[in-house]
């Protein structure tokens, strides 16, 4: 008989508070004993802070609760919050101005210079920073999962919250690999909690995000925003891929057939469908936004993804919807009081929620994620908001090599008032924020593996048709996933093609599924002039963008864009 003041079937231990801290204590204490010197020459106070080093899951759930004011959702995912900054600070991110890197790096408003003194004092400062916290996360993994071109990347932060993400982002380590990791090539440390000092030469704000070549070395101040890192171990595979191994690193999603085993890149900015398409159920997803096209094949840079959460739903995206479980973590979510359910639709906080989960989440992963087979096909995603691109052209590599520099897509108006006309955006190689040498080196390395494998590029428009916005509507989803299966079966290919003017473009005449006056914008608008006057208006602007670059490649990559 268990009497009212008894607590049943509970071991002694577990009713001491403090039973499972002082285990954790001793466990991670030993766990990097070896590893003592090489933080007592980085600078840390080994004999005040405790180093967590590659914590468990649950682990990092329990600090996050208690030290960060996290909470678990009702589906088991770890709901938490990166304070003011809930988004990247393009404007705040340096790259430090040294001779090994100098030649290479493109500079100008995406790579702004930092000199090597004013890095050491910011460094200085997040060790300083670090230094006094209690707990210190270490998290030891890998970029890249080819064994051949992958980087050993550690991040030291000082909350459970950041720890998690990048046991999700990277690819995590075996307790075999991570007992033999040894030097890492790459240093993140993040003390974003902490401000950098405004008054520093060569700061904007209080927020740095700067990147060191010669150190290899990452340093954040200023800003708790997970995505930072992310996009740092992509900057810095974006410089060594093409300069130390001369293979090519993309801003893109890949995945391969279950049937016959053809790989596509899928290239594209934020609302073109990137992360929809690539998704299929008769292909298994290699990776959703970072790869490398290397001389062997296609590899994963990552070990998870980093899903926008804003109107998510489990009908439109099932398989993120259900990925959000315990292991993930939800970021800026705003969610029930009562229940913890998440409310994906309330952007309260930010438009930019997001869910940050391993790759294995997913069900039709590819696991490795690596694949030994060059590419079959390159889509190349655009939404078009003046609604006079096609919904899919066939590009020559003279023309891929153009629109891949060019970067194409469109903002919607209606987001500020008096704003009626769609607002295009050019980005660089799909990845204008995290470019790193000239957009011409990746162009051109992108141009000779379309030629040397054969691998067919075709454009597709997810935008606006038969009108620009307001006017016209949306492509169907239905239209463009039968195209891209149209791609995959090799149907495209072998469609009969006729000429689009101004742009110049291939377009199929006939596709099962797909109504002919779709294909081909001229018939889909009824307004005849204003569709020449939006064509011509298109035409104007990537013109005007594509100044930036034409200086530095070929004349027929020139030609191959709009003539007006």
């Amino acid at each position: 008989m268990v009497l009212p003041h008894q607590t049943p079937y509970v071991t002694p231990h577990i009713l001491h508070k403090h039973y499972a801290q002082s285990h954790d204590n001793e466990q991670f204490s030993t766990l990097i004993g070896r590893d003592l010197e090489y933080f007592s020459q980085a600078g840390f106070d080994m004999d005040r802070i405790q180093i967590k080093r590659n914590a468990p899951v649950a682990q990092l759930y329990e600090d996050a609760i208690r030290n960060e004011g996290a909470i678990i959702s009702s589906s088991g995912a770890l709901i938490n919050f990166s304070g003011k900054k809930t988004g990247r600070s393009p404007k705040d991110k340096r790259i430090v101005y040294e001779e090994t890197s100098k030649d290479n790096i493109w500079w100008g408003p995406v790579n702004i210079k930092m000199d090597e003194h004013t890095f050491e004092i910011n460094r200085e400062r997040a060790i300083d920073y670090l230094n006094t916290r209690d707990n210190v996360y270490v998290f030891d993994g890998y970029a890249g999962w080819d064994p051949k071109y992958r980087i050993k990347v550690r991040v030291v932060c000082a909350r459970a919250y950041h720890a998690l993400f990048m046991h999700n982002m990277l690819i995590r380590p075996t307790e075999e690999q991570l007992t033999n990791f040894g030097e890492p090539d790459f240093i993140i440390y993040n003390a974003g909690q902490f401000p950098a000092n405004r008054f520093t030469q060569g700061m904007s704000s209080t927020t740095s995000v700067e990147i060191n070549f010669k150190r290899m070395e990452m340093v954040i101040l200023g800003t708790e925003y997970a995505g930072e890192m992310k996009k740092g171990v992509f900057s810095v595979m974006h410089y060594l891929q093409p300069v130390k191994f001369g293979q090519l690193s993309l801003h893109s999603s890949a995945n391969v057939g279950i049937e016959k085993g053809d790989v596509t890149l899928f290239f594209g900015l934020s609302g073109t469908g990137k992360t929809t398409l690539s998704a299929d159920p008769n292909r298994l997803l290699i990776g959703d936004d970072e790869h490398v096209w290397s001389d062997t094949g296609v590899f994963n840079i990552e070990g998870g993804c980093y899903a926008k959460c804003i109107n998510l739903s489990a009908e439109k995206e099932p398989d993120i919807y259900n990925a959000i479980k315990f292991g993930s973590i939800l970021e800026n979510v705003v969610y029930n009081p009562l229940t913890r359910v998440p409310d994906y639709d309330d952007v309260s906080i930010t438009e930019n929620t997001r869910c940050a989960y391993p790759i294995e989440f997913i069900p039709n992963a590819q696991i490795p994620c690596i694949v030994d087979r060059q590419p079959s096909n390159i889509i190349m995603l655009t939404c078009d908001a003046f609604g006079v691109l096609p919904p899919v052209s066939r590009l020559t590599p003279e023309q891929a090599s153009y629109h891949f520099l060019a970067g194409y897509t469109s903002k919607t108006p209606g987001t500020e008032d008096g704003v009626l006309e769609p607002i295009p955006t050019f980005s660089t190689c799909y990845s204008a924020p995290f470019i790193v040498l000239h957009p011409g080196r990746y162009a051109e390395m992108l141009a000779e593996r379309m030629s040397k494998h054969k691998v067919n590029c075709w454009l597709i428009n997810t935008g606006w048709t038969g009108g620009k916005f307001g006017t016209g509507k949306r492509c169907s989803l239905k239209y463009t996933r039968r195209i891209v299966d149209a791609v995959h079966s090799g149907e495209l290919a072998k469609a009969e093609f006729e000429n689009f003017n101004t742009f110049n473009l291939s377009i199929p005449t006939s596709i099962d599924g797909v109504p002919r006056e779709l294909l081909n914008p001229s018939l889909a608008w009824p307004d005849k002039e204003a569709f020449q006057k939006e064509i011509k208006k298109l035409a104007g602007m990537f013109q005007k963008a594509f100044a930036l670059y034409e200086n530095d490649v070929e004349e027929k990559i020139r030609l191959a864009g709009p003539q007006i």
